[in-house]
């Protein structure tokens, strides 16, 4: 079953200051969270000094860093030369430490052809995650792609063969090979790919307004860039490829480039599968 972004209004870490207008603030004010903003009237906006893209009825939508600072600023601005100003305190994450052993010695520090490869990639996943439709998919909400045992968390310092490596940004959930993956919300294929070096088969799909979500690890890709997809229509199924130690979907949401902690998109994970 989806939530809503509307139900994520009880999930705030902490509510905005009364507002002079009719503008609704829903999502989680925590470091990683996605905040979505409904002003009717409002024509733009900056989240503290960045332009922020508003839909024609005054919806946008803005990412909170993992290491967004305490407080941020939102300020609307309406035709008639008016704005109103709101500061939302951002609540911290504690960040776990996970390790990992057991890694061929390559994938950790790979050789300078690799590490060319690698760069190259992530140049198109960049690229990917910055062109993004002024739809509105994301406001469907966000299911599970993937049910099962989560397998690694968003934003923990991971430590590889004894080696301190990069933040873990996203989330891990265990499966079989071969299990479905579906897509969470409403969005277009951008990306799609059955062999990246670090992520194997890989898929982004554009939620709009900058929002996008990526898999890995898969076993089989089902699509191709610019295919529309349902909310729960299969976009490949659960692999091992790329640099992993075992079957599971690597699932990551971004805010253009900002990370996104999925876990709190969604609902809690079900008891059983699905």
């Amino acid at each position: 079953m989806s939530v809503r972004l509307g139900v994520l209004a009880l999930a705030l870490a902490w509510a905005p200051a009364a507002l002079a207008r009719d503008i609704t603030f829903t999502g989680t004010f925590m470091q990683g969270g996605l905040v979505v903003v409904q002003a009717p009237g409002a024509t733009a906006a900056t989240l503290d000094t960045r332009s922020l893209n508003v839909a024609a009825d005054g919806t946008f939508v803005f990412g909170l860093a993992p290491d967004a600072k305490s407080e941020v600023q939102v300020v609307l601005r309406y035709p008639d030369g008016t704005s109103e100003t709101q500061t939302l305190s951002v609540a911290r994450q504690n960040w776990k430490v996970e390790r990992v052993n057991g890694l061929p010695p390559e994938t950790v520090n790979p050789p300078p052809a690799i590490q060319q490869r690698i760069n190259a990639e992530n140049a198109k996943i960049a690229k990917a995650r910055a062109d993004s439709a002024q739809a509105l998919w994301f406001l469907s909400g966000f299911d599970w792609p993937v049910t099962g045992r989560i397998s690694g968390v968003f934003g923990s310092r991971r430590v590889l063969n004894g080696q301190e490596g990069a933040p873990h940004w996203g989330l891990d959930v265990a499966a079989p090979t071969g299990t479905p993956i579906r897509a969470p919300a409403p969005g277009r294929v951008v990306l799609a790919e059955p062999d990246f070096y670090l992520s194997g088969g890989t898929v982004i799909l554009d939620h709009g307004y900058g929002v996008s979500s990526s898999y890995s690890h898969m076993s089989k890709v089902t699509v191709k860039p610019g295919d529309e997809l349902k909310q729960g229509d299969v976009l490949g199924a659960v692999g091992a490829t790329g640099r992993v130690t075992g079957p599971h979907l690597h699932w990551t949401l971004n805010w253009y480039a900002t990370r996104i902690d999925p876990a709190l998109v969604v609902p809690p994970m079900p008891t059983t599968g699905g």
